[in-house]
């Protein structure tokens, strides 16, 4: 079974089958996988045949199509008969063949499972191993070595073991090396074992064929008592052309040649000939253009030009010639199934190139049975690209594309899209799509334990503290992709008033119908949450700050629109009630500061917009995202644009009004073009970001702009550098890849703008921070975390930091 897939990586398809298509078709496939941490995705290109024959091969498997040799033969004495068309058993690019050329999927071959698929399958596709017979055993010549024997002069009783099969081309004067195109013509291998009237069948079938005008099959004995066999030809042609065609004929009724009466006279044939014409150009005229480009176009007619007369040879050039593009474009089901009009000035090339004549999706349970799914059809229907619906062509990409789009509705543990012949329509593919539903309901528990010393400074039973989440959800609602989800956090679960932070989601997508092309998505929810407050940070040589602590808890509700692919809007409302507090988790309304004595003053700036501790507001909040970075073999290029505004109404806490506004430009920059692959070098890439923020109207000091910390200005802590209205980052990094991970070197610098001392009690000032600084440095990518060297350059200190996740 050939594959094209592998977990989490694409691999093209070969260009030419494999040298050794097989009869038996109905478990043939070829699989693309690309699965997440979570979700087993597979696209299968399935072009096996609802038909199979018997896996095992006998005398006949020798014998070619007779109806496609009787119109070869024809065309051995009609070189000048126009209109006469050959064909080229079609051979499918992605299994051993067969495939798409089998049963009725494909339209050629025998029928059935695909078959020997006559003369031309010979010429362009590798030739089918015949089969060893059942016995192992072989007879040796008994002649004398290195003598040549005439065919006609082998026993007929024996079984001869072939060691070496040579072609002589006599108009060359010189043996073709196995890379030639004849060598696909024969069905005998080295290796193989066969008799005389095999060999002989092989002769006739060479020398009837109509390629050749002259062909001699002799025998060479070799030491050891097996035979090389020596094929001598000279090739036949066909006038040149200076005209080249490429048509579509799938989901046409493939043509099926008439086998010419050896009794016609000469009128007979030539109005045989006449009546072959007129089909054909019947035909052409029935067909589609092909989406072959016109600079292959061009290489082709180049290709004509310079041979002069058509032949085999270069035929199969021209054939591989516009496989390579369909392939190299991910039109992987497509193939050349024939060639027309080789009697005229024109070269008619037909193509099947895969025509999507159905969509198919089903619902499996955990062992594959096929059964009745939750999701509603339109919620898959919608994330497919337009290019895997009916009356396209099947595209790898667009496979991969389905893939993605259904991925990220994680709805699903096992994706598979499946392209399969359609038997109904030649030349078709049916695209099922095979999806394994998630629970809808799911629960999970996650603990962490802290030791806290007790008395005498020695940990005690009571002095554990569990905590952890508890989190929940229930997805896909109605079927319709909609979901609750809740969690609970906690540091200790004994006593969880302390720090309580929950959070309950409610999620709707298809705000204006599912039917809808517009795709918007409304969240709400309400929220409790605890962090530390950066503003209120000491800066370098201030003895430790009082933390204050911001408590946040209100509702929230957005609803965000996909613009593009890359580009998304969020827009909303959020009501919110702010709370500081010290470290005993007493209400702030000041921050605090250490005294001389050791004491702890609570005279610092303000902490609210009301001066109570408690802020009450609501706002409008907007967010524009355009992110067009890619993977390059694991390294992100690209760019990626972030603009948000925070917009306050006048309601809450002192009527605040104020426009919070931030600016995020991040450019990756590839510095060297490399190949793309599985398991090919990443480049290296230059960053290069810029970070503005802005406020006009009223500041809380917890909304203020914090300077320092790990997404800022590194090498400083969180805030170290200051709180300000405005402030402007600006950073450089240039990453080398090394082996399975990469190093780089950064260089960042912030600044408030001089905005600080407009923030309400100026904390800069007051927790002695410079307002501005820059950092420089070394670091190293291990796994998911950053170890870094980072020069203060404000203090000229360096210090090593270690950081989950990435910078930009």
């Amino acid at each position: 079974m050939a594959s094209f897939g592998a977990q989490g990586q694409l691999f093209s398809p070969p260009l030419t089958p494999s040298p050794r298509p097989r009869r038996r078709l109905a478990s043939a496939n070829s699989t693309l996988k690309a699965a997440s941490s979570t979700t087993a995705n597979t696209i299968k290109c399935d072009l096996s045949s609802s038909s199979s024959s018997s896996s095992s091969q006998n005398t006949e498997s020798l014998t070619p199509n007779n109806s496609l040799f009787a119109l070869a033969r024809a065309l051995a004495f009609s070189a000048g008969a126009a209109g006469i068309f050959l064909r080229i058993s079609p051979v499918s690019p992605l299994i051993d063949g067969g495939g798409f050329s089998g049963g009725g999927a494909g339209g050629g071959g025998d029928g059935g499972g695909g078959g020997d698929g006559g003369f031309w399958s010979r010429i362009f596709s590798p030739a089918a191993i015949a089969k060893d017979e059942e016995s192992p055993e072989w007879d040796a010549h008994g002649l004398p070595a290195n003598i040549v024997v005439q065919l006609n002069k082998l026993s007929g009783f024996k079984k001869y073991k072939i060691s070496e099969i040579l072609f002589f081309d006599r108009l060359r004067g010189s043996t073709v090396g196995t890379e030639d195109s004849f060598f696909e013509m024969v069905t005998i291998r080295p290796g193989g074992i066969y008799n005389k009237a095999l060999l002989q069948k092989e002769l006739e079938n060479l020398a009837t064929c109509g390629m050749f005008e002259k062909v001699d099959l002799e025998g060479k004995t070799k030491p050891d008592g097996t035979i090389a066999v020596m094929i001598s030809f000279l090739e036949s042609t066909w006038q040149s052309a200076d005209k080249f065609r490429c048509i579509n004929v799938g989901l046409m009724p493939q043509t099926k040649p008439i086998e010419m009466d050896a009794d016609m006279t000469d009128k007979e044939k030539m109005e045989f000939f006449h009546s072959q014409e007129k089909d054909y150009k019947r035909r052409i005229d029935k067909s589609r253009p092909c989406l072959l480009p016109m600079p292959v176009y061009n290489e082709i007619m180049k290709m004509l030009r310079e041979q002069g007369k058509v032949s085999a040879r270069l035929l199969q050039k021209i054939r591989d010639r516009v496989q390579k593009w369909y392939h190299d474009e991910g039109y992987a089901c497509a193939q050349v199934v024939n060639f027309g009009n080789l009697n005229t000035k024109e070269v008619v090339c037909e193509v099947v190139e895969g025509d999507i004549t159905q969509l198919v999706i089903q619902f499996q349970d955990k062992l594959g049975n096929v059964v009745e799914g939750n999701t509603r059809l339109p919620v898959v229907f919608r994330e497919l690209p337009k290019q895997l619906r009916q009356g396209h062509v099947f595209n790898i990409e667009a496979g991969k594309q389905a893939l993605r789009n259904i991925n990220s509705l994680a709805l699903f543990s096992n994706i598979e899209v499946n392209p399969r012949p359609d038997e109904k329509n030649e030349g078709g593919i049916i695209v099922e799509i095979k999806l394994k539903e998630l629970e809808q309901k799911t629960a999970e528990v996650s603990s962490e334990w802290s030791i806290v010393p007790g008395r005498g400074g020695r940990p005690t039973l009571a002095s554990i503290q569990p905590g952890g989440t508890v989190s929940f959800e229930h997805r896909n609602i109605k079927g319709l992709n909609r979901s609750i989800l809740g969690s609970v956090t906690t540091s200790n679960f004994l006593n969880p008033q302390d720090d309580l932070a929950f959070k309950l989601e409610y999620v709707h997508p298809y705000l204006d119908g599912v039917y809808n092309p517009r795709n918007r998505t409304l969240r709400a929810n309400c929220f409790n949450s605890r962090k530390l407050s950066p503003v209120f940070t000491g800066g370098p040589g201030v003895d430790e700050v009082p933390p204050i602590w911001v408590d946040r808890a209100g509702i929230k509700a957005n609803i965000t629109e996909n613009l593009t692919r890359q580009s998304k809007f969020t827009y909303g409302l959020v009501m919110e009630e702010i709370t500081t507090r010290d470290e005993s988790s007493h209400i702030s309304p000041n921050g605090q500061r250490v005294l001389p004595s050791g004491g702890i003053s609570a005279d610092g700036p303000p902490t609210t917009l009301s001066g109570t501790g408690i802020d009450r507001m609501a706002f409008a909040q907007a967010n524009i995202t355009r992110d067009n970075t890619k993977f390059v073999n694991g390294a992100i290029v690209g760019g990626r644009n972030v603009f948000q505004v925070d917009q306050g109404l006048g309601i809450g806490s002192n009527f605040p009004f104020f426009n919070r506004h931030q600016l995020t430009l991040t450019r990756f920059v590839q510095l060297k073009k490399v190949e793309e692959g599985a398991g090919k070098p990443p480049p290296p890439v230059l960053v290069l970001h810029g970070h503005y923020g802005g406020c006009v109207g009223d500041l809380p000091s917890y909304d203020a702009f914090a300077l320092g910390g790990p997404y800022s200005v590194r090498g400083y802590n969180m805030g170290e550098l200051g709180a300000a209205r405005n402030i402007l980052e600006v950073a450089a990094e240039l990453r080398i890849p090394v082996r399975n991970t990469h190093v780089y070197v950064f260089a960042e610098h912030g600044n408030d703008l001089g905005s600080s001392k407009d923030v309400k009690g100026n904390p800069t000032e007051v927790y002695r921070r410079m307002g501005y600084g820059s950092s420089y440095g070394v670091g190293a990518k291990l796994g998911l975390v950053r170890a870094e060297y980072a020069v203060d350059h404000n203090s000229g200190t360096g210090a090593i930091f270690f950081r989950f996740g990435e910078r930009f």
